[in-house]
């Protein structure tokens, strides 16, 4: 049992015969990427990898206390931690046959191994389990694998992200690949990153997933967004994660 649910959880290449694709082509070239955490003030940044001042490590907390929690916890199968975990999802589940994020696999941990209901994505229970599982890959490389199987997920994240959409008829490369760096009404803009989530936003004055951040970058640009954890969302999860190989996990990380 514990060996199976430590297979599902794992990335999925660690359990079947995928084949590795080459790396694209991105328009910032790997020399050049940094994280969002780069167009922070030093002030922030100091806050961020501070234990005691990142208001994300309450949802560390929570998380911890979660993971520890009922007859089948899931410190029962995963009784000595899931360091590096976080860094390879989304990831191809041969279960399904679907792209997962990490708090789809968490609900599918729960679901098969502990007879329990899913968590509602943005529940504070999700948010805080997956930010614990998350920190404990703090600091490690982002290294999310295309393959064969998850190629075509990735091509629909790519659309996504070079689409203009709503009102404003923007895409999000053309903030984020085209003008980062640049100021737009008094902030910096990013290149984009996932890195760094799930992350505590200022502006939300709340801790929150990636979704909820696309779910806000879509309805910036007056265009309908989608639902949070719905697969065009993992899809383009998945194209930014591939993007951001080789920068370090920050979650839980600090944005404006």
């Amino acid at each position: 049992m514990r060996r199976l649910a430590a297979c599902f959880l794992f990335v999925g290449a660690a359990c079947s015969p995928e084949t590795t694709q080459p790396e694209p082509d991105f328009p910032i070239e790997a020399s050049l990427r940094v994280s969002g955490s780069s167009f922070l003030t030093p002030e922030t940044v100091a806050q961020q990898n501070d234990d005691f001042e990142n208001p994300g490590y309450l949802w560390v907390e929570r998380g911890a206390d979660l993971f520890e929690q009922g007859e089948t916890s899931c410190a029962g199968c995963h009784e000595n931690g899931l360091e590096g975990v976080a860094t390879h999802y989304p990831a191809f589940d041969t279960g399904t046959q679907t792209l997962v994020n990490l708090e789809g696999r968490i609900n599918l941990c729960r679901t098969r191994h502990q007879g329990l209901t899913a968590l509602p994505y943005e529940s504070d229970e999700l948010l805080s389990l997956t930010a614990f599982v998350a920190e404990q890959s703090r600091g490690m490389p982002m290294h999310v694998e295309l393959t064969e199987q998850t190629h075509s997920a990735f091509e629909r994240g790519a659309d996504y992200f070079m689409t203009r959409r709503g009102q404003l008829n923007l895409a999000c490369t053309q903030c984020h690949d085209d003008n980062w760096g640049k100021q737009l009404r008094g902030d910096t803009i990013s290149q984009g990153h996932s890195n760094g989530f799930p992350a505590y936003r200022f502006e939300w004055e709340d801790f929150g997933s990636l979704h909820r951040r696309l779910h806000d970058c879509d309805t910036g640009v007056r265009a309908e967004p989608m639902a949070l954890g719905s697969g065009e969302y993992i899809d383009l999860e998945f194209y930014l994660a591939v993007r951001a190989s080789g920068l370090e996990l920050e979650s839980p990380g600090i944005r404006r």
